[in-house]
């Protein structure tokens, strides 16, 4: 009889076990539902604002005509009064006239030829220095040297600064709400403004950087600079939930954002800068100090407007009452470094 107990409450324990067992380790259809609905949080709205293209062209320039009028055609003008046989005087169409008839002096038509052939060499000098290239669309582009060899070849760079700030900064996602709204990114002119003013935007707030990723990098193809940058782009981008504002070569465009609860206390938002331009060399080296992305930032604000190709300005969350969490930062932004 003991015997029997023993055996039942042992077999009562081990059922036990293997419930507790299964219950632990097998997920439920709605555990499986709440991890992913925590992982789509993970994800915020961004703002997106910026143009310019790779492709470089310019209006052709004509080569400036030189015409002739009748008085250095060479012709014959009246000649002065005959004085004596032994007087030599020359006219001024290159003739001499003396006592016994005339001579035809051929120094007039040398320095003629002279200029010709020097007008011939400057227009050849132009054309050498015409670049053509092809767009993506295969229409032929023409440019002319500047006399930059910078500005004169295919070689780029393509940059990329990626911040992170304390969420105390709201006011800097502010500012680039308003830039976005305000200015126009499909002219050169307002292209380089958005730079400049998003970067200053940066450097008057250094007491709140946290992280960064940088790097600059030269590409011997504008093909290939294109493709580099859009691929960066598009990695970024998918990093947000929704493009919640987008200016994109003059083209603005808003969604309607629900902000939710924060669950916790949001600590950073991420503010990128992509930016192509015509160096041949990178724009900076590398970046892991406070100092270094100061003078990166401040050599990109510096850019002059006819080295600046492409740039684009990307931030998350895009609204000034959210900012991500410690972990939505590790998820999305794992390849930034803290600053030292």
């Amino acid at each position: 009889m003991k015997s029997k107990l023993q055996f039942c409450c042992t077999a009562a324990v081990s059922l036990l076990l293997v419930n507790a067992v299964n219950i632990e380790f097998t997920p439920t259809h709605k555990q499986v539902s709440l991890n992913v609905g925590q992982e789509a949080l993970a994800k915020r709205g961004g703002g997106r604002s910026g143009g310019g293209s790779f492709n470089r062209s310019s209006p052709s320039r004509s080569a400036p005509s030189r015409g002739f009028s009748d008085n250095d055609s060479g012709g014959y003008r009246s000649n002065p009064t005959y004085t004596s046989p032994t007087n030599v005087y020359v006219a001024p169409g290159g003739y001499y006239r003396g006592g016994y008839g005339y001579y035809y002096s051929p120094l007039p038509i040398i320095v003629l030829i002279l200029i010709l052939g020097i007008l011939a060499l400057a227009i050849a000098f132009a054309m050498k220095n015409a670049i053509s290239s092809k767009s993506s669309s295969g229409e032929e582009i023409v440019t002319y040297s500047t006399g930059n060899k910078e500005l004169d070849n295919n070689i780029v760079t393509v940059s990329k600064v990626q911040i992170g700030l304390l969420a105390q900064a709201h006011v800097v996602q502010k500012q680039l709400t308003d830039l976005s709204l305000q200015i126009d990114t499909n002219t050169p002119e307002g292209l380089t403004e958005l730079m400049q003013e998003s970067v200053l935007a940066l450097l008057r707030t250094p007491e709140n950087w946290t992280h960064v990723s940088a790097s600059s990098k030269t590409v011997k193809s504008r093909e290939e600079a294109e493709k580099l940058f859009n691929q960066i782009s598009i990695e970024e981008r998918t990093k947000f939930s929704a493009e919640t504002l987008s200016n994109v070569k003059g083209k603005v465009r808003q969604l309607k954002q629900d902000v939710k609860p924060e669950q916790e206390p949001g600590t950073y938002i991420v503010v990128t800068l992509l930016i192509g331009t015509e160096n041949d060399r990178p724009m900076f080296g590398d970046v892991y100090s406070t100092q270094d992305l100061k003078q990166a930032l401040e050599k990109i604000a510096a850019t002059p407007p006819e080295y600046l190709s492409v740039f684009e300005l990307l931030w998350t969350p895009q609204s000034d009452t959210e900012s991500l969490t410690y972990d939505e930062m590790l998820s999305e932004y794992a390849n930034m470094m803290q600053l030292a």
